[in-house]
């Protein structure tokens, strides 16, 4: 029997579904679980010619024609150390292993390294898309050598999404981690598009007391301009699916706790070790945060009185500004989390495309949407190591957009509604076309306390002053 050209580790819905793409393709592929039973289910229900499963971690290192190239799809962390370990001794100089979970950056550089000593190529690969892009199309995000890439290049091609002119969403972004830390910064995107919306949404639901199935519809026309995208898409059906269990709609009678997985703490921590500012993300994920006290806030809300909302804004007129409010806010973000990507580009010696990292985001991926389009497009002719913001397809969008942002702050603020990433997106592009900030004081104050000193703008060198 011919062996399988790529194997799999780890039959959890992404692994399983990814598996099953891999082989649907036409690559033979062979894949093995923990669970013994888990994976004779898997095959009874799924296996082919192309499927076909292991019992034992040997069996199925054997069943893989050399150089073995193996996929493991395991809880980040010590569980994908624990798999790598069992491989070694069974492997040969050459084969493959390639992380597609949500690993750690700074881990993948470590196995990397460690696994180049015992002459075992790795790859870290970022998989965007969730349960349906695995096995339909990802977005895919390799690291590691380019050596390592090619062996894989015909198949993560063959599977991964198409972008808008139908070309793989798939490239090569780096060295070592820097797959990993791609996708990392792509959930961190991720968080703040969606509190970006989420806070769009409390705006219609708390000032223009709207229902649901209003905002859904308000969304729906969201998505059939510049705001097209798939968080939109599915934003329009989650606000208008009836419940099943009790008059209404089902979004009224979800609890108002949203979880996280870490990839967005990793975004918020990472750019304030690169002394990178990243503000809308960082409080996409403090409203989560936020929102897991709901104890806290219950008793809270019973001492602080809300004040009633002020319709001042007719809602035929305040649709289409909080559409390019949030056009604008989106752009902030996104130029804060490519800001980052740079920076820890030049930091880490990697040579990374934003080009082409926008361009297979267009695709497969959760953030999928046309603005990528737009910034594929702006940083293919503009050079990759520009600031967002300085991109002169973009600067004319944003200052046309950038008006409405500031109305939509000031008009949630006088409403006392909470829109921490509304608000942060607006006084990031602020603080970052101001040339003259207050850190001035700042330094005066820390001197005067601290005798930490301060530069002049006309004269070279420190100073400290005797206050």
């Amino acid at each position: 029997m011919p062996k399988a050209e790529i194997g799999l580790i780890g039959l959890a819905t992404m692994g399983a579904n990814l598996a099953r793409n891999i082989s649907n393709k036409g690559f033979k592929t062979c894949v093995f679980n923990r669970s013994v039973e888990k994976t004779e289910a898997y095959i009874k229900e799924f296996g082919s010619e192309n499927l076909i499963g292991s019992k034992s971690l040997k069996e199925f290192v054997k069943s893989l024609s050399s150089p073995r190239k193996i996929i493991i799809m395991v809880k980040a962390g010590d569980p994908v150390d624990s798999v790598i370990e069992q491989l070694i001794p069974l492997l040969d100089k050459g084969d493959l292993i390639i992380d597609c979970g949500n690993s750690n950056f700074r881990d993948t550089i470590h196995r990397t390294s460690k696994l180049k000593e015992k002459k075992l190529l790795y790859l870290g690969c970022g998989v965007s898309g969730g349960e349906e892009g695995a096995l339909h199309g990802p977005s895919m995000m390799p690291g590691g050598s380019k050596s390592s890439y090619k062996k894989v290049e015909k198949i993560f091609s063959k599977i991964s999404a198409k972008d808008f002119q139908g070309d793989p969403c798939i490239t090569y972004i780096g060295d070592n981690g820097a797959g990993h830390y791609v996708k990392t910064v792509h959930n961190g995107i991720e968080y703040g598009v969606m509190e970006l919306m989420a806070e769009a949404y409390e705006i219609l639901r708390s000032i223009y007391k709207l229902s649901a199935p209003e905002i859904s519809e308000i969304f729906a026309g969201y998505n059939r301009g510049k705001l097209k995208s798939y968080l939109f898409e599915i934003a329009v059906e989650v606000l208008a699916r009836k419940d099943e269990f009790r008059k209404g709609y089902l979004i009224d009678h979800i609890l108002d706790k949203a979880g996280q997985k870490g990839t967005g703490r990793w975004t918020a921590i990472d750019s304030l070790e690169r002394a990178t500012g990243l503000p809308t993300i960082t409080e996409a994920v403090f409203a989560r945060i936020t929102s897991g006290d709901k104890e806290v806030r219950k008793k809270l809300s019973k001492i602080y009185k809300i004040p009633s909302k002020k319709k001042s804004i007719p809602l035929a007129k305040f649709i289409p500004i909080l559409r390019d409010a949030i056009y604008a806010a989106m752009l902030s973000s996104y130029a804060q989390g490519y800001d980052l990507i740079q920076k820890a580009a030049m930091e880490e010696k990697w040579e990374i495309n934003l080009s082409e990292v926008s361009r297979i985001w267009e695709g497969g991926c959760i953030i999928r949407a046309e603005i990528l389009n737009t910034l594929h497009k702006a940083y293919s002719s503009s050079g990759a190591q520009k600031h967002l913001f300085e991109i002169k397809a973009l600067a004319g969008q944003l200052q046309k957009d950038l008006p409405k942002l500031r109305k939509v702050v000031a008009y949630a603020a006088e409403n006392a509604v909470a829109i921490p990433s509304l608000a942060t997106a607006q006084s990031y592009f602020e603080a970052m076309t101001n040339a003259d900030s207050p850190a001035n004081l700042i330094q005066g104050l820390r001197d005067y306390f601290g005798a930490h000193t301060y530069e002049r703008i006309d004269k070279k060198g420190t100073f400290h002053t005797e206050w």
